[in-house]
């Protein structure tokens, strides 16, 4: 007989992203329309352990669908990662009746879902990270939004390396993966595009590559590095240690999470934490809720968490073929 859901705990773990508000809203109304009370768990698993919780109805989420950052607050738990922690959020579990939980975050959230999970508490994850770095999902919330700050704080600074004739290396979050430069670089035409998931030969990705646009009539170079590949302040220390010009440096840093989701992730973290609710309510849970082809699709935790995110290398391509990197030289006149 399927499990009968009276009442589900719902939290946002890890980084903050864009859209994580519309995913909680989003999960609450769909509860209530399912006739299942729905508990906010403060602070991620650490307010689970902690007991940190607030009851939340249709009107305690009103107005939260265009807010940047998250209502119900999000931090790291190092006593999650205990036994002795997991326990004790069992225990909160059991004390405020909860008979599942959705996770909105990213793969450490999923990874303490698993083990709660493996605990006998029901789990459904919902993919809410900048870094769109899930493997199990083509798409995470906060992305987008993300890329659009990024791509807005970038055409602001071309605007002065036009003007002053520099060069601009711009360092941009996303961890581990490259998909935030990546998708940036070619939204702002950049000179190169530094990612983590290709080896950086200075001389071949950044060096030659701002001599040839110079050669071909530029006169300001745009550089964006993942910070996953390194210090955008050390590689523009090594820029001007080989061809002598200054780089100016700027780490965007978390002005990247911040802002109001832009349409596609309030639409997607929409649709994500209503299939999240659905599937629990239907008996599918202890997965992941991923975009497959613009179709939702959902993924048990465990091999959601085994599956590994390839960069798109043909999007590289893209970037090389069309970035002015080939001297323009003229026949001289008759």
């Amino acid at each position: 007989m399927d499990k009968k859901f009276k009442r589900i705990g719902v939290l946002t773990s890890g980084g903050d992203s864009p859209g994580m508000n519309a995913a909680v809203r989003a999960v609450v109304r769909t509860a209530i329309a399912q006739g299942i009370q729905c508990i906010g768990i403060r602070r991620g698993w650490q307010g689970l352990i902690t007991s940190d919780f607030v009851p939340l109805d249709a009107a305690s989420v009103g107005h939260i669908l265009s807010r940047g950052g998250t209502i119900l607050y999000t931090a790291r738990s190092e006593d999650f990662m205990s036994e002795k922690g997991r326990l004790k959020a069992v225990s909160t579990c059991k004390m405020l009746g909860l008979d599942g939980i959705v996770a909105i975050g990213g793969d450490g959230t999923f990874r303490g879902a698993l083990e709660l999970s493996r605990l006998g508490i029901p789990t459904v994850g919902v993919p809410a990270t900048i870094d769109n770095d899930i493997g199990c999902t083509n798409y995470t919330i906060g992305f987008d939004t993300a890329c659009n700050t990024a791509i807005d704080c970038i055409d602001r600074l071309r605007d002065t390396m036009q003007s002053h004739e520099r060069c601009s290396v711009v360092e941009v979050m996303g961890r581990n993966a490259g998909f935030l430069a990546l998708y940036v670089g070619i939204a702002v035409g950049a000179t190169a595009v530094l990612v983590p998931e290709r080896e950086l030969d200075l001389e071949r990705d950044v060096i030659e590559r701002i001599r040839n646009a110079r050669l071909a009539g530029a006169t300001h170079f745009m550089i964006v590095v993942a910070e996953g590949v390194g210090s955008a302040v050390e590689i523009g220390k090594q820029i001007q240690d080989a061809i002598g010009i200054s780089p100016r440096v700027t780490v965007l840093g978390h002005i990247q999470r911040g802002g109001s989701p832009n349409a596609r992730d309030r639409e997607t973290a929409t649709r994500m934490g209503y299939f999240a609710v659905k599937a629990m309510s239907e008996g599918r849970y202890n997965c992941i809720i991923g975009t497959r082809g613009g179709d939702l699709v959902e993924t048990p935790i465990e091999e959601a968490l085994a599956m590994k995110k390839h960069l798109q290398m043909d999007r590289y391509e893209v970037l090389e073929t069309v970035s002015v990197t080939t001297p323009a030289f003229t026949m001289p006149a008759r």
